[in-house]
């Protein structure tokens, strides 16, 4: 596909005929691409789904039998009284019942809502209640944990669904009204049912991302999102049915829905399931001894495994892994070369929101590969710097190195189409049509865009723009610094100026000899204008649940010095 001598829609129509010419059909369901049209042919026994327990164990679900069961999933909604668009909810960790509770969801019509395992009752209590669920799919524990104390306020959540409850174990299930076992619904079922014919604009999932203020924002995607993770698994991540694909993401985020099980298994690979929390040496025998070919992680992950002795990698055999990606955050220059000298292929990065619904800026195989930069746009998606005028209407900035505003046109087939029950929040992010991404990028004069910080941590000190980020990168670089967090503390003369808490690597006896150290490293590296005009030595950082260090925090509380 030449991106760059047709436009965005027609890159679309491609992929639309791409697609029918694969699973002919007028229904836009995606798992009439996702698992039938595999299950159907010579590729039903083949892997799907290959998931490791956490102790040990390893279950194999084939395309065939993934199909069967999200039958059953679909037959059991019916009979529990769903309605179609109706919200079903799962609270579970990477376990196979809840990709074929998912993928149920979508044959039955009805809509799917991933939550966080990590949320407590009320952040749960949220986003149940804006998603209007109806039913939940969750373990015995996180329920007794999390939903029994908040199920009384939930009048309209009238099914819970455990998947570790047996038939005949006593459980919640004999004392709490509409709490039932999974395994006992499914084994009634049937593995066959009609699945719902969905037009491109029906809702296909809702994915729940924090404001930075108020409630939780419950952004609508569409059945008509598949062309965007068709496009980016076969053209950014070079996926094909041969690959044995591993997504580290949690299936309560969106990446892990999207390309943790849609997108690879449109291609018809196989996925990795990886039940339990980083744990360096299991990972690494996942991507050596299930010979992964392609793999998806996060730059938190990366850091972590960088930390290890070079040495502890001869163990493992990674010579099948053809390309390595990240998305979450920026990803540093060093950890791009990491990925080359370790696992034998660089770390691309990608960029992508909740919003967007798949991967809209990447560093793509084939292409010149800039260590630290986002990458470019990928076929279909148009990308440009914006600054905001005092009318409120939208000015395009075109000179090379400039900072603004990253914005995309709106048109491609995952851009979210709602806030849910919230669509003046939803228009506010849009002008002139362009949606405006909230994240603060320059774009250098070959086109390819650098992450500088989100729009609302930038800091301005005496009237230079600093994105946290570009000093962040500086200071990681440093061979003695872990982790860096950037923010602006006030100032009267400058308005703010640059304050940076680091974590070492080892612990050092003079904090005072390291911090000069490292503000005369960043003052050579940055320069005078955007250098920190303060480092703190702290132990530890505030982090969100993906691991991204909560900056608001750290301009908010600060943090206690390192000891």
């Amino acid at each position: 596909m030449n991106k760059a001598k047709i436009s965005p829609s027609q890159v679309w129509d491609e992929i639309h005929h791409e697609l029918t010419d694969l699973f002919p059909t007028n229904d836009f369901n995606i798992v009439n691409w996702a698992v039938d049209r595999h299950a159907g042919g010579s590729d039903g026994d083949r892997p799907a789904l290959c998931w490791f327990d956490g102790d040990g164990g390893v279950r194999t679900i084939s395309y065939t039998e993934l199909k069967a069961q999200t039958h059953r999933f679909a037959n059991t909604l019916g009979h529990l009284g769903i309605k179609r668009g109706e919200r079903v909810f799962t609270l579970a960790g990477c376990i196979p019942e809840l990709y074929i509770a998912a993928l149920g969801t979508l044959r039955y019509g009805a809509v799917f809502c991933p939550l966080f395992t990590d949320f407590g009752p009320q952040p749960i209590y949220q986003r149940l209640t804006k998603g209007d669920a109806r039913v939940l799919v969750t373990t015995r524990s996180l329920y007794t944990r999390k939903i029994a104390g908040i199920r009384r306020r939930l009048p309209r959540l009238t099914h819970i669904l455990l998947t570790d409850l047996p038939k005949t174990a006593p459980g919640p299930g004999a004392r709490d009204p509409g709490v039932t076992s999974l395994e006992a619904l499914l084994r009634r079922a049937s593995p066959c049912c009609r699945t719902a014919v969905a037009a491109p604009e029906d809702w296909a999932v809702i994915h729940f991302t924090s404001g930075t203020s108020g409630s939780p924002k419950g952004a609508v995607h569409v059945h008509d999102g598949l062309r965007v993770l068709y496009l980016t698994a076969k053209h950014v991540l070079k996926l094909g049915h041969q690959d044995v694909f591993w997504c580290t993401a949690d299936p309560g985020w969106i990446t892990g829905v999207a390309y943790g099980m849609i997108a690879p298994l449109v291609i018809g690979a196989t996925v990795v399931v990886q039940g339990e929390g980083f744990d360096a040496i299991h990972w690494c025998r996942i991507l050596s001894e299930q010979q992964v070919t392609v793999w998806y992680t996060s730059p938190t992950a990366i850091r972590r495994l960088m930390r290890l002795d070079p040495g502890h990698f001869k163990a493992y055999d990674f010579s099948r892994l053809r390309f390595t990606f990240s998305v979450g955050e920026p990803l540093a220059a060093d950890a791009v070369l990491w990925g080359q000298k370790v696992l034998g292929c660089p770390i691309r990065d990608t960029w992508w929101q909740t919003e967007t619904g798949g991967i809209m800026i990447a560093q793509i195989p084939g292409e010149e590969l800039r260590p630290g930069a986002m990458g470019c746009p990928v076929p279909g998606i148009e990308a440009a710097l914006v600054r905001k005028t005092d009318a409120g209407n939208i000015e395009f900035i075109r000179k090379p190195q400039a900072t603004g505003e990253l914005a995309l046109k709106s048109g491609w087939p995952s851009m979210f189409r709602d806030y849910l029950h919230d669509s003046a929040r939803y228009r506010k992010s849009f002008a002139q049509g362009w949606y405006l991404t909230g994240d603060l990028a320059r774009r250098d004069q070959e086109g390819y865009f650098w992450f500088v910080g989100r729009a609302d941590e930038v800091i301005l000190t005496a009237g230079h723009l600093v994105g946290p980020f570009e000093v962040e990168r500086v200071l990681t670089a440093h061979p003695a610094v872990s982790e860096a967090g950037v923010v602006g503390r006030p100032d009267a003369v400058a308005g703010e100026v640059v304050k940076a808490y680091v974590s070492l690597k080892k612990k050092v006896q003079d904090h005072q000899l390291m911090t000069r150290e490292l503000l005369g490293f960043a003052r050579r590296q940055l320069g005078p204008a955007l250098a920190p005009r303060e480092i703190e030595i702290v132990d530890k950082f505030p982090k969100n649940q993906a691991g991204k260090i909560l900056r608001r925090e750290l301009k908010t509380h600060g943090m206690k010095p390192a000891m």
